[in-house]
């Protein structure tokens, strides 16, 4: 099964950039977007869909440096804890792909909290549980595996993105950093979202979460 990510990402921005003109704002002043987890270069690639919009990015990582750049703001962050920004210090929170990296239940609570407390509106896409083809590990079905067969699968051989791992240690950090959500699951971080699905040959590869 072979997925077009780009064409998918660039869908997906469109969709965020839809909301982006929803959204009601003071005349000439720009919208303030925070990106949690982001990257410049993702903002870069997809220019040409944004360019002319009025806006003012800042974008949160776990170890960023501090950087100013026009009109991004580069800032350290996690995602989990932005007790930095006071309630609604954002017009909307941008985020793609991470609220499945940032732990187990209780972290993905947190993160769910935080997007709906520093912005009105908000957009997130995270990787769909029951896609056959896992984004991360590039292998079928793979997150419907138990956990001890996907670290020796992962122990054998490079698995997408991963491995091999040198040790069951290796393999199982390599593992638990990755948890997926199914749409139900999603629904319950953020019961005020309206939940889309984001399709390929019929079925839901990704799921999106948007106020």
């Amino acid at each position: 099964m072979k997925v077009d990510g780009n064409r998918f990402r660039r869908a997906r921005f469109a969709q965020f950039l839809a909301l982006v003109g929803r959204i009601e704002r003071v005349r000439e002043q720009p919208l303030r977007i925070i990106d949690i987890g982001g990257t410049r270069s993702y903002w870069d690639s997809l220019g040409e869909l944004w360019h002319g919009e009025n806006l003012d990015i800042t974008i949160v990582n776990l170890g960023s440096a501090v950087r100013d750049d026009s009109m991004f703001h580069e800032r350290p962050g996690n995602a989990c804890d932005l007790s930095e920004y006071g309630d609604n210090s954002f017009d909307l929170v941008h985020s793609n792909s991470v609220i499945e990296h940032v732990g187990h239940w209780a972290e993905m609570k947190a993160m769910a909290r935080e997007v709906r407390r520093i912005a009105p509106h908000y957009y997130l896409q995270t990787p769909n549980f029951w896609f056959p083809l896992e984004p991360h590990f590039r292998t079928l079905f793979w997150a419907q595996y138990p956990e001890s067969w996907r670290a020796a699968m992962l122990m054998r051989k490079r698995r997408g993105f991963r491995g091999p791992a040198a040790s069951l240690d290796e393999a199982m950090a390599s593992l638990q950093d990755v948890n997926l959500l199914t749409a139900r699951q999603l629904q319950a971080l953020f019961p005020d979202a309206a939940i889309t699905r984001e399709r390929v040959f019929g079925l839901t590869k990704s799921i999106i979460a948007s106020r």
